[in-house]
C-alpha cells in the first residue's frame, strides 16, 4: 500500500507542480488533488487495518496519512476559495514532522529517511507561500515539485513494487546527491524565467 501511494504522489506533485507554474488551471490540480487525497486515505485506512501496530506500521500510515490529507485539503482549498492560509501552516506542521520520520527511518531505512528530508523541503516551501505570503518562492517550488515528482515518487515508488527498495547507505547518500541537484536545478529554471505564464497562485500542493 505505500509504495502504490507513493506513486499516486508522483502524479499529485508533478499535477500540482505544473499548477503552481500556471501550465494548468487551478480548478483540474484542485479535482485531481481532492480524488487522489481521498484514495490515499482510504488506502491508509487499509494499510493500517493489515499492517499490526508495529513501529514501522505506524510510521508508514502516518505518512500516507499526511499525504493523503495534504492532498484532500489542497483540493478543497483550490475548489472551495478557502484562501490558502490554513492550507499553509499545515504544511508548515507537516514539514517538521516530516523531518522527524526522515530521524526515525535513519537507522533502519536511509533512503527513505532522505526522501522524507525532500518532501519536508517541499512542504516548507508551501508553508512559505501559502502561510508567510513569500510567493517570489513560487517559481522554484513549480520547478522543485515538478522534478522532485519523479524523483523522489514514482521512481522509488516503482522500486517498491518491484521489490528492489535499496537499504544501503551508499543508495541513500545517491539520493541525497540526487535530491540536492533536482533543487539547484529547480533554482535555475526559476531563475531563467521558465514558469510560464501564471494563472492561479499557489493553493494546491504538494508534499509525498
Amino acid at each position: 500500500m505505500p509504495f502504490i501511494c507513493l506513486l499516486l504522489s508522483g502524479a499529485a506533485l508533478l499535477v500540482n507542480g505544473l499548477a503552481t507554474l500556471g501550465r494548468l488551471p487551478r480548478r483540474d490540480a484542485a479535482t485531481f488533488s481532492l480524488l487522489l487525497g481521498g484514495t490515499q486515505l482510504v488506502l491508509g485506512v487499509v494499510h493500517l487495518s493489515a499492517g499490526g501496530t508495529g513501529a514501522e506500521a505506524l510510521m508508514g500510515a502516518a505518512g500516507m496519512f499526511l499525504f493523503g490529507l495534504t492532498y484532500a485539503y489542497a483540493g478543497l482549498d483550490g475548489l472551495l476559495g478557502l484562501g490558502s492560509m490554513g492550507l499553509g501552516w499545515f504544511c508548515g506542521m507537516v514539514a517538521f514532522f516530516g523531518l522527524l520520520l526522515a530521524g526515525a527511518w535513519l537507522s533502519t531505512d536511509p533512503l527513505l529517511a532522505v526522501l522524507w528530508v525532500c518532501w519536508s523541503v517541499l512542504w516548507g516551501l508551501l508553508f512559505a507561500s501559502a502561510a508567510l505570503g513569500v510567493v517570489r518562492l513560487d517559481p522554484f517550488t513549480g520547478w522543485a515539485l515538478v522534478l522532485a515528482s519523479q524523483a523522489t515518487a514514482t521512481i522509488p515508488a516503482f522500486l517498491g513494487l518491484a521489490g528492489l527498495w535499496p537499504v544501503s547507505a551508499w543508495a541513500a547518500w545517491l539520493a541525497a546527491a540526487l535530491v540536492a541537484g533536482l533543487f539547484a536545478a529547480a533554482r535555475v529554471l526559476a531563475r531563467r524565467g521558465l514558469g510560464g505564464p501564471r494563472r492561479a497562485r499557489t493553493g494546491s500542493l504538494t508534499a509525498g
